[in-house]
């Protein structure tokens, strides 16, 4: 089990607000300098641009930071995990995330189970886990149904138990329901906030320790530690009005904080 820090943490560092985006070797070095070992490239589609020799040239770079890498992507094409499958063996990676859902392909849960089906197996035998994500637009019941009916271990579930909410399914319900098929952890923290005039809420994310996220009660049920589940920092910023500047230092300080809690609760 190690702690790590995903693509989202530097969400507006990397967007096309930041006057210039930090690069994979950035990250792979701030996440380094920050104390972590893993880092999750995750629904960065530029990934898909490297050629072999860029791969390698990534993988070896982490490799000389000391980190393990992990992928994130969306969709359960068969080209398309194949195409994520091959990036994850040149970079050495054993853990893929991905979503059902596309922008235009929302598949059923008999669909998607027929996809996966065939997909895993190929992951399997390259010593790749695959993960899918809990989120809005897919029930909890829904995702489970897909991975019992894979029945594969290589096919698990990557916990973020903060996108339910608004589906109106509890964290704490999402938790219970996933924890025996969880690979991996997304760790992010939320609030809700009143709206001007007391009108409605914001719900965002918040510095790890001060939401409604129950970090404890989650790793009591999942066991991370004894299973060798790994946990990635990400967070829900929201852009601040007083610009990029302002916002990336949030953004920096969330992802210390996050990272450095992490690794002191494993002390």
């Amino acid at each position: 089990m190690a702690y790590g820090i995903s693509t989202y943490a530097y969400f507006w560092r990397i967007s096309q607000r930041a006057p210039r985006p930090l690069t994979l070797p950035e990250m792979l070095a701030d996440t380094r300098a920050l104390g972590g070992q893993v880092f999750q490239i995750c629904d960065y589609p530029l990934i898909e641009e490297y050629d072999a020799a860029a791969l390698a040239d990534l993988r070896a770079t982490a490799e000389g930071l000391g980190l393990t890498l992990e992928l994130g992507t969306r969709g359960v094409r068969t080209e398309h995990l194949a195409r994520y499958l091959e990036i994850a063996e040149t970079l050495g990676v054993t853990l893929v995330r991905s979503m059902l859902n596309t922008a235009d392909h929302r598949p059923t849960t008999d669909e998607a189970i027929a996809l996966l089906r065939p997909a895993v197996e190929r992951y399997a035998a390259a010593g790749v886990t695959l993960g899918l994500e809990t989120y809005e637009q897919v029930s909890t019941d829904d995702l489970l149904t897909v991975v019992r009916g894979v029945d594969r271990p290589q096919l698990g579930v990557v916990l973020d138990p903060g996108n339910s909410v608004a589906r109106l399914e509890r964290p704490v319900d999402v938790v219970a329901a996933t924890a025996p098929y969880v690979v991996n952890i997304h760790v992010k923290d939320f609030s809700f906030t009143r709206r001007d005039g007391w009108v409605g809420f914001t719900y965002a994310g918040c510095p790890l320790g001060e939401g409604l996220l129950d970090y404890d009660g989650m790793i009591a049920a999942v066991r991370p530690h004894q299973r060798g589940i790994n946990q990635i920092v990400e967070h829900w910023l929201p852009w601040q009005d007083e610009g990029f500047d302002a916002t990336a230092r949030i953004e920096e300080r969330w992802t210390r904080h996050s990272i450095t809690t992490l690794l002191r609760s494993a002390s």
